[in-house]
């Protein structure tokens, strides 16, 4: 009965170790867990014993980690070796130091194993403190403490560390090395540590002693009085913690051996010569001989580069010309890191399904090798890719002219791969294709199709035929425009009328291009059927050249940017003839409309998700140096699972002419305009971050700003004077402070894009202050009142009658100089005060 009653208390014991909270952190952070490991150790010694637990007491977070010394057991270290020089022992700590808890585990996650460790003795454990240990770490990194387990005297764990780096940097490592090589000589021994000890950050300038059983294959090159080698272990890269030894790369690399004949001018100042034309590895000896040899390589790029594997092949080829001979070797010599501009000589036998083109008077053949790529150095030979590509032949006719000036007039235009021979007609022929992006590429299969479709204006042809030659590759297909007769949708609906054309949803048969398929010689589609969006342009009959600058700022914004809406092509009406974009179908329609339908079905995490989305957008827009310009949330289209930016850069009509309206008509929605814009400055991207904080407002109180107002030149002047929209019901400090920099009357005081993206990723996840303030706010909403009525889960709200929420030309003068309310900084528990707002006998309470 007594051992199940104190089996029963111990159960109850590590129960309430189990749920141990830190009093500071409000969660079970690293001092519980080194706390309940406390009876597991002991030094032995009450002073050693307290100053560990101590430093552990003290490590809340891993970053306080750093600063834990632990007891270790001598028994975790091993090849323990005396040091004489310095008074100390090396080790190897099978453990490596603590990096964070594991809970899964249980334990600690560690790092560095088996790393190397200073054992140092602690002569008086007496007087071991804090102090005592900070000092120590000035010049070590302190991991814990031992104790030999013959002469029980007690030992620091450390490991030296950079005074100049102030931690364990590369010449640490490389000077622990010292003792397990030399060259026999102490001037080349001193050369090469002076190397490695200026090696801190990084090993580009390292040179290192390199036994001669390190090197294969060597061969003497008579003409240059070198040998040239294999190394197989390669040159130093990096510091592997996990090994505990240097990573190398290009292992059985190429390198050339230059005997070394005057030892004593062995200097920094010949070092840097040396480096003036080549990249200079180490030292090495003959055993034979006993010379000593300088290892380096590349005169030109400091590396064995592409140059070199030419100039090795230069004997196993040639095209009967000396003249066309030279000009390759010539191409292939000067493509030391790029290796684009070599043309090679191409056996005819390499080539098949050769015929010939009479219109345009070359061959079509297909090229079996396929172009160089890149060196490998695992086969020691070219990597290459495109087998079996589609290349031109074109006759060579006058080869005594082949120089780097006609080169470069071929390459205008093409892509130039090198020279052939017909072994019948004797005749040269350069191998070439794709014009624009030179290779076989999506470039060439829209071009061959441009004789197949018109729209009818040579600018939109142009327009669209331009995206399709830009589109290399697989990914740039995403941003190809193309031509899509109308008659390709159908079920086409009306959804909505914008401030310059109407909205239809349609399907589209076709589906958009994924990629090119060889078998077929045509596109592969994706999402037959599709629903798709119909922008519908009115009088862009009459096309002119700003329409198109328009539709090109709505590509380049989308270019790499997930968050502006998608841009498929463009169609034309066959009633109207107004031109049409192809645009991304959003089933929910704008965020405005979704707001109305499902408002109350959102959390907070739903409304900063859309807002991220939103901003990703803008900051895509703005790191193009574009301005959207019409920024409002009837342009923010809510997708199935994110929200995208729509309507970029389409403000205007497409007729409009800048020069036939006045300086101060400005085009947008009042309530989401900057006051700076309303009194006729330039657009700038601080009048976009003006708009998206009226749309913060917007996602998070459910209510079009201003919706009880009328739209006209009254609010505008109230706008100027320092009128925001309020909250009705209580927001986060922080949410609310964001929102008023964003809304601040100077524009230089309007945060960037990087910085709201930055608070609001910031604030989405984890135990965060702006969580907490969540947590708050939304127990006191559930018992305020509201101004809107819900309906399911959607909003009812009664709409001025000139509250207007389509982009138009708006035309206001005399307007007063924009200014922020007076308490505008001095409370954050709305956007403006309710006694300011009284002050302009508005109500929008």
């Amino acid at each position: 009965m007594n051992s199940i009653i104190k089996g029963f208390k111990m159960l109850i014991t590590e129960s309430s170790y189990i749920n141990e909270i830190c009093e500071e952190c409000d969660y079970t952070c690293n001092t519980i867990h080194f706390k309940r490991n406390f009876k597991n150790w002991t030094s032995g010694n009450d002073n050693i014993d307290k100053l560990i637990q101590d430093t552990q007491l003290s490590a809340h977070d891993n970053y306080d980690l750093l600063n834990v010394l632990e007891w270790i057991p001598s028994d975790r270290l091993y090849n323990i070796k005396y040091v004489a020089g310095k008074k100390m022992y090396r080790a190897n700590w099978v453990d490596g130091c603590m990096d964070k808890w594991d809970n899964e585990n249980e334990n600690w996650k560690r790092v560095n194993q088996h790393m190397t460790v200073d054992l140092k003795s602690l002569n008086n454990s007496n007087n071991i403190s804090l102090e005592f240990m900070n000092e120590i770490r000035i010049d070590y990194e302190f991991y814990g403490i031992t104790q030999d387990s013959k002469t029980k005297a007690f030992m620091m764990v450390l490991n030296t560390k950079c005074r100049k780096c102030e931690c364990i940097c590369n010449i640490i490592h490389l000077q622990r090395n010292f003792v397990n090589w030399t060259s026999g000589n102490d001037d080349i021994d001193k050369f090469i540590q002076f190397t490695q000890l200026s090696a801190h950050k990084n090993t580009h300038n390292v040179l290192e002693w390199i036994p001669f059983d390190k090197f294969y294959g060597i061969k003497y090159i008579k003409k240059m009085e070198v040998y040239r080698a294999n190394w197989i272990n390669g040159y130093i890269d990096e510091w592997n913690n996990i090994n505990q030894n240097w990573r190398r790369v290009n292992q059985n690399m190429i390198v050339i051996l230059k005997n070394f004949n005057n030892l004593e001018n062995i200097t920094l100042e010949f070092m840097n010569k040396v480096k003036m034309n080549y990249k200079f590895y180490g030292i090495t000896q003959n055993p034979e001989t006993k010379n000593y040899k300088i290892v380096y390589n590349c005169k030109k790029c400091k590396h064995v580069c592409n140059a070199v594997y030419f100039q090795q092949n230069f004997i196993n080829w040639t095209s009967g010309n000396d003249v066309i001979d030279k000009f390759i070797q010539y191409t292939q010599l000067l493509t030391h890191n790029d290796i684009r501009e070599a043309l090679e000589w191409i056996p005819y036998d390499k080539f098949y399904d050769i015929k010939y083109i009479e219109e345009i008077e070359v061959y079509k053949a297909n090229w079996i090798n396929g172009c160089i790529d890149k060196w490998s150095d695992k086969s020691q030979s070219w990597n290459r890719l495109n087998q079996n590509m589609t290349v031109i032949l074109k006759n060579l006719n006058n080869p005594e002219n082949t120089t780097l000036e006609f080169m470069n007039e071929v390459k205008i235009n093409y892509k130039f791969y090198g020279i052939t021979q017909n072994p019948e007609t004797k005749n040269y022929k350069i191998v070439y294709n794709c014009k624009k992006c030179k290779h076989v590429c999506n470039a060439v299969y829209f071009q061959q199709n441009f004789v197949n479709w018109t729209s009818g204006s040579n600018i939109i042809d142009g327009f669209i035929q331009k995206t399709q030659l830009s589109a290399c590759t697989h990914y740039d297909l995403i941003y190809a425009l193309e031509w899509i007769p109308f008659d390709r949708f159908y079920n086409v609906k009306y959804i909505a009328k914008g401030g310059f054309g109407k909205v239809y949803r349609a399907n589209w048969i076709d589906g958009y291009i994924n990629e090119w398929n060889n078998e077929t010689q045509n596109w592969k589609r994706n999402n037959k059927n599709m629903c798709v969006a119909l922008k519908s342009l009115n009088n862009s009959k009459n096309i002119t050249f700003e329409f198109i600058n328009e539709i090109t700022l709505h590509k380049k914004g989308k270019q790499h940017n997930a968050f502006i809406i998608g841009f498929y092509g463009i169609t034309q009406d066959p009633e109207t003839k107004n031109y049409v974009m192809v645009l991304e179908y959003a089933k929910d329609g704008s965020l405005r409309n979704y707001l109305d339908k499902r408002y109350h079905e959102l959390n907070w995490e739903n409304k900063i998700s859309y807002l991220q989305d939103i901003i990703l957008g803008l900051k895509g827009i703005h790191e193009k140096e574009l301005i959207h310009r019409d920024l409002h949330i009837g342009n923010v289209l809510k997708l199935k699972y994110n929200t995208a930016i729509a309507d970029m850069g389409l403000c205007k009509p497409a007729d409009y002419k800048a020069s036939e309206n006045a300086k101060n008509n400005i085009y947008g929605i009042l309530s989401y305009i900057a006051p700076e814009i309303l009194r006729g400055q330039n657009y700038t991207q601080a009048a976009d971050i003006y708009s998206f904080g009226i749309i913060m407002y917007e996602v998070i109180a459910g209510l079009p700003p201003y919706y009880d107002l009328s739209h006209d030149k009254n609010l505008a002047i109230k706008i100027c004077m320092g009128l925001r929209p309020r909250f009705n019901i209580k927001v986060p400090q922080l949410i609310v402070s964001l929102i008023k920099s964003c809304l601040d009357a100077n524009p230089s005081n309007r945060p960037e894009v990087d910085d709201i993206y930055e608070m609001l990723k910031y604030g989405q996840y984890g135990r965060t202050e702006l969580q907490e303030q969540i947590k708050e706010i939304e127990e006191t909403n559930k018992i305020l009142p509201t101004s809107c009525i819900s309906l399911n889960l959607g909003l009812s709200y009664k709409t001025h009658s000139e509250a207007i929420y389509t982009s138009r030309l708006l035309n206001f003068s005399d307007l007063p100089k924009p200014k922020n309310s007076d308490d505008y900084y001095e409370q954050n528990d709305n956007i403006i005060s309710k006694e300011f707002s009284e002050s302009l006998q508005i109500d929008i309470s």
